[in-house]
């Protein structure tokens, strides 16, 4: 839900997993191969991370670092760490993170599983508890992952449809429950298929601002102090990424239809179908660059609860619209289309850098037609800090229409 940027003290956990655009990626995201992939790279390049560089510090040795260590096999492996960070949505962020890998057969044959919990408090008095689980079984046959967070979320909100301005924001407080679980089966080398269900549940929905400030068309849309959405989730995925942490090339497309039934305990009978498409390209090829594309759609039929709504950031990952603060667009559909080339500023792959451009655009309400654009772009930098895996800490300036603008903060790659 929060990005965070992790502060000296995180960096031991670094070095036993890998990190994800948003969130924490744990070690089950990093295949056997993955590791072999950046190893076998990284023997043709010194590589180095701020492991590394901590560690020539603290030894006085100059040498560089060279190898590349693989992720090794055994017993289980723990962490306990703090962090602290930034984000536009949050502001000041402090966490408490702990993290279990671990095998379930033999690492050559099967992709390390992990169970993954933090608390994460921010200057905004959010919360959020996550308990997520990523367990392959042998032979990654099955995908078992799990993403349940508690969320008590005072945030502002800006009405639905593209024509929403920011001095539109209403402050809206509430508590959600999300409990999302789905089985993968493999059913070819790059193609899973996925049976799921999705519970969400909010309550204690209340506006920290006078009635009368509360935007017209949220208004007429419906609010309610409370809301809840059950239903199956149905996946289609086929992933031919080396690296799913840091891809140099690839192709990676997401599939999912989530029906919502009153029968199940719904407040309303709707439908929502996500198409998540990235491309990667190594470019020039032999490099340590990539050109990278990202299309995100996100549609509904029906009447979804209001905060439910497809809504600038709050994809699974919350990096669609950087450039915006999250929610800032909000309606019953979403197209999103971003590119970002990332280039390596020192040979060892210590520090990077990103340019980055994006355009989304919400279906107008109530006609549902889409009329306009919001184009956003910017640059970041990369710093290293886990070469076995390709994890960089990921700080961008983005900026948009209306004099949107922001430092973005990621561990690992926004996409």
């Amino acid at each position: 839900m929060i990005k965070i940027l992790t502060i000296a003290a995180s960096l031991i956990v670094l070095t036993m997993s890998g990190l994800q655009a948003g969130r924490y990626v744990t070690t089950s995201q990093i295949t056997s191969q993955d590791t072999v992939a950046i190893a076998d790279s990284a023997q043709k390049v010194m590589q180095k991370d701020l492991i590394d560089v901590l560690r020539k510090w603290k030894s006085k040795d100059k040498s560089d670092s060279v190898r590349v260590p693989k992720i090794k096999s055994g017993k289980p492996i723990f962490s306990l760490v703090p962090a602290g960070g930034y984000t536009l949505s949050s502001g000041l962020t402090g966490s408490l993170n702990a993290n279990i890998a671990f095998y379930t057969s033999s690492p050559k044959t099967t992709n390390i599983s992990s169970i993954t919990t933090n608390f994460i408090y921010t200057e905004y008095k959010q919360m959020t508890i996550p308990v997520q689980a990523n367990i392959w079984t042998r032979h990654n046959n099955y995908n078992f992952v799990v993403d349940w967070r508690f969320f008590k979320y005072p945030q502002d909100t800006y009405g639905l449809g593209m024509d929403s301005k920011i001095r539109d924001a209403t402050g809206l407080k509430y508590k959600h429950l999300r409990l999302h679980q789905t089985v993968l089966k493999r059913i070819g080398k790059s193609f899973f298929v996925g049976l799921g269900f999705a519970y969400d549940k909010r309550w204690q929905i209340m506006q920290s601002d006078k009635e009368e400030k509360l935007n017209q068309d949220i208004k007429e849309y419906g609010l309610g102090n409370k809301s809840s959405s059950t239903g199956p989730l149905f996946t289609l995925a086929y992933d031919s990424r080396t690296n799913s942490i840091n891809p140099l090339k690839g192709f990676y497309t997401n599939m999912q239809f989530r029906p919502n039934m009153k029968a199940l305990g719904s407040t309303n009978t709707w439908q929502a179908v996500v198409i998540d498409v990235r491309r990667y390209f190594n470019l020039p090829r032999g490099s340590q660059n990539t050109l990278a594309f990202w299309n995100y759609n996100w549609l509904t039929v029906g009447k979804p609860p209001y905060l439910d709504l497809p809504a600038t950031g709050w994809d699974p990952t919350n990096n669609i619209g950087r450039g915006y603060i999250q929610g800032r667009f909000r309606s019953t559909n979403l197209l999103y289309f971003e590119s970002e080339y990332r280039f390596a500023f020192t040979k060892n792959g210590l520090f990077g850098g990103v340019i980055f451009a994006n355009a989304q655009s919400v279906s107008d309400w109530p006609s549902k037609s889409f009329r306009k654009i919001a184009p956003a772009g910017g640059l970041g930098i990369r710093i290293k800090v886990n070469k076995t895996s390709g994890a960089n800490i990921a700080i961008d300036y983005g900026f948009g229409l209306d004099g949107s603008r922001g430092l973005f903060v990621n561990l690992g790659e926004v996409f």
